[in-house]
């Protein structure tokens, strides 16, 4: 491949800060955008579009407050509509919150389908182009570096093309430095893309940039398409965030035209960064993660079905794209029903425990039979670690159960109130102790933890931070196995152990006593 320096450079517009809000269940507080506009620094983007000021009072706080950061690389960018119809520049007070708020670049939407002009401005095309040009000369001899965003312009081309055109060149005359060819009811498809760009190339000079949206869920494509064509320029939003069924996704962009096709969209050492950033703005956003999404999921490199991971362990490239770890991921090997000796061999070196092929046989089929009767290892590799120590010699008892009960009761007020007492063996030593809970579960884990901590006082840094209960059989009712999961966590590593049972108290009291032991296991092991 090209060394960086005769790479084609494609700069980069994240647009999550201000599109990516649009999206329906994000909200992000003026902190939240200050952090995100920090990891996308670090990530090596080349614009932040910040937000719209001339529409509410927080974007106007977070372009005041940007200006206390250190960036390296990213150019905050702004937001605004062109003028109103009939108004000056001067005399336009949306257009003028961006002026008061100075940013070093500003993206300017006007309207390039006559359908918009007509309904949704009620004035003319000759005002409208006139419109654009002031609007974006204006901004740019204030200093401000602008990128006109021409909207539903895809349509208005297919519609109208001439005049599609000239709104362009309205842009081009005002002095733009880059104008964005948008997509905006994510409608078009590739070719259709494609031979846009193509045509408009032949018409202007000044440098094309792509904003799709994926309501067709070919946002990614078309943006390859339109790089493809001729736009060195791609907007987007890290996870795809957006109005609708959001923007096009950064991550598969960056990967796709960086890795496969040899342009330079962010620096090279920032590619093993792309997961980290991803998972981060999820975190910040609060928004669960996709595990399916591509190059960046937790599923994105997993391999589950036996033949696949046979494969695998000989030559990665047999069933992977690209090396997981040129975008900071990681492999990941499944255990399950579809499981084949390679996965059982796979794992078993991952955990440090030699296995022979017969130990492996005979473990594959132990995991095959757990699984016909509920029990699922895919979330759960602490329980599968501690199966495979227990049929290899490995395993210890650091305690045996006597007993325990769960009370649960209500008082006159319906309040619910829920004890457990348990009794243990550690060393020849009976513990016997009691502890009340939010719930059953939560009593027995306080109950059991209480009567442990004496002697192995490592478990004071474990907590709980998931538990997820499903039903296997629905159909038996009340009367159906559940499968309980639960991860815990020690400060330095994560762990997920599982139960399965009729009895959901039997099955929680299961994942627990795994989640225990294999913490206990790998302070005896280290």
């Amino acid at each position: 491949m090209n060394s960086a320096k005769n790479k084609k450079k494609i700069y980069v517009l994240d647009t999550i800060l201000r599109d990516g809000t649009q999206a329906e269940g994000i909200s992000l507080s003026v902190d939240d955008k200050l952090k995100i506009t920090e990891k996308l620094d670090y990530l090596g983007v080349d614009y932040i579009e910040g937000g719209w000021p001339g529409s509410n009072p927080k974007d106007v706080e977070y372009f005041k407050r940007v200006k206390e950061l250190k960036l390296n690389h990213s150019k905050v960018t702004g937001f605004t509509s062109t003028r109103r119809k009939n108004v000056s520049p001067s005399r336009d007070k949306i257009l003028n919150t961006v002026v008061d708020v100075s940013p070093l670049a500003c993206c300017v939407f006007g309207k390039t389908w006559d359908l918009h002009v007509e309904k949704a401005l009620g004035t003319t095309n000759a005002e409208n182009l006139k419109m654009i040009t002031e609007s974006v000369e204006y901004l740019m001899d204030k200093g401000i570096e602008v990128i006109f965003d021409a909207e539903h312009f895809f349509d208005g081309y297919f519609s109208n093309p001439d005049y599609s055109l000239k709104c362009l060149k309205a842009a081009e005359k005002g002095g733009a430095v880059n104008i964005a060819l948008c997509d905006t009811n994510g409608g078009r498809l590739p070719d259709e893309i494609a031979s846009a760009v193509k045509a408009v190339k032949k018409e202007l000079k000044i440098p094309l940039g792509i904003h799709a949206h994926n309501d067709s869920e070919v946002a990614v494509a078309n943006t390859v398409a339109a790089v493809e064509a001729g736009c060195n320029m791609v907007h987007g939003t890290i996870n795809g965030y957006g109005e609708r069924c959001g923007n096009a996704n950064l991550c598969s962009i960056i990967a796709n035209l960086q890795l496969k096709k040899g342009y330079l969209l962010i620096p090279e050492s920032n590619m093993k960064y792309l997961t980290e950033v991803s998972r981060y703005i999820d975190e910040i956003a609060n928004v669960i993660p996709d595990h399916r999404q591509p190059f960046v999921g937790h599923s994105a490199f997993a391999h589950k079905g036996g033949i696949h991971v046979s494969a695998v362990k000989k030559d990665t490239t047999t069933y992977e794209h690209i090396r997981p770890q040129d975008v900071g991921n990681e492999r990941r090997i499944l255990l399950s029903e579809l499981a084949g000796a390679s996965n059982i061999g796979f794992k078993s070196g991952e955990f440090g425990v030699k296995l022979s092929k017969e130990a492996e046989r005979k473990l594959l089929e132990k995991v095959k039979n757990l699984e016909k009767n509920g029990y699922q290892f895919e979330g759960a590799e602490g329980s599968f670690e501690l199966l495979m120590k227990k049929e290899t010699g490995q395993y210890k008892k650091f305690f045996g159960l006597e007993g325990f009960r769960v009370i649960i009761e209500s008082d006159s007020s319906g309040k619910m109130r829920c004890e457990a007492t348990i009794k243990l063996i550690v060393d020849g030593e009976e513990e016997h102790t009691a502890a009340e809970g939010d719930g059953p579960v939560n009593a027995l884990d306080n109950a059991l933890r209480k009567a442990l901590e004496k002697f192995y006082p490592e478990l004071k840094k474990v907590s709980l931070s998931d538990f997820k209960v499903r039903v296997i059989d629905a159909k038996r009712g009340t009367a159906a196995k559940v499968r309980v999961l639960i991860e815990s966590k020690d400060g330095e590593h994560h762990w997920g152990t599982i139960g399965v049972s009729e009895n959901l108290i039997e099955a929680s009291w299961e994942a627990l006593v795994y989640s225990i032991e294999y913490k206990l296991l790998k302070s005896k092991d280290n």
